[in-house]
């Protein structure tokens, strides 16, 4: 339960005095919002690191095949992704339409194209 703190003024500047168990509880928030800023913070510096737009996102988790989502984020028609992938179009239109789950093979040539991993696309 936070109580209210008591003001003191020393010198001409006003402080705040809490309990211990609230300066303790507000030092650990404190510090825990520091690692958590100094771990966006490497992730934003890493070169090696594709951030996803929100709209890419909530495509993908409204529904959307992550592979057309993808390939449309990439700027490729899906005839440029199909040809470059090594696959039918018509297979790759049954994939984003979910009428085939698409193999392991064709998934990594996909993934491979649209420089991401498996894992990304299921």
């Amino acid at each position: 339960m936070t109580s209210a703190p008591q003001i003191v003024v020393l010198a001409g500047e006003e402080y705040a005095i809490v309990p211990r168990a609230e300066y303790d509880a507000l030092r650990t928030a404190v510090d825990e919002d520091a690692m958590d800023a100094a771990i966006i913070q490497r992730v934003l510096n890493d070169p090696d690191q594709e951030l996803v737009p929100f709209e890419l996102a909530k495509r993908i988790a409204d529904g959307e095949h992550p592979v057309r989502v993808w390939r449309e984020y990439r700027g490729m028609k899906a005839s440029e992704l199909a040809a470059a992938a090594n696959i039918a179009a018509s297979y790759l239109s049954d994939i984003e339409h979910g009428k085939k789950p698409g193999s392991i093979k064709a998934m990594k040539r996909i993934a491979t194209t649209l420089n991401l991993t498996v894992d990304d696309l299921i």
